[in-house]
């Protein structure tokens, strides 16, 4: 994995939607069910909305039923990086893109096998690349 990217937070602030810029650079969450790939099954590749790093394979995605895009782990573990997050009177583990440090949501120890987790990601911290 190449060195952190320092993105140019103006060039962020034009380039992404409102939704994506809280979510991404200011840790936000979208509301339940209203991402719009919390439902999509369709075949390729999820990557960062902020730097377009590859993250999540379709492949690796299932219904968790809690309204976000969830996943049993990354494309590859070197992609996503995890901190504690002590927010909302809670511990959580935040997941962010490696590559750019950009916030993409939460991992979870109750997701399937094999792994166990579940990465529950917001749609509007990701971009989808349909295989071609």
């Amino acid at each position: 994995m190449a060195d952190k990217l320092i993105l140019d937070e103006q060039a962020l602030r034009e380039r992404l939607t409102p939704e994506q810029y809280h979510i991404c650079r200011e840790h936000g969450t979208e509301r339940a069910f209203t991402g719009k790939y919390w439902d999509l099954k369709d075949a390729g590749t999820y990557r960062c909305a902020c730097c377009g790093e590859a993250l999540f394979d379709a492949d690796t995605k299932f219904d968790s039923g809690t309204g976000w895009p969830s996943f049993w782990q990354p494309l590859d573990q070197s992609a996503v990086e995890t901190s504690q997050d002590n927010s909302l009177l809670m511990a959580r583990t935040e997941v962010h893109c490696r590559h750019c440090g950009s916030h993409l949501g939460h991992v979870f120890a109750d997701g399937p096998a094999p792994g166990g987790l579940r990465y529950c990601i917001n749609s509007a911290a990701l971009d989808f690349e349909a295989k071609k």
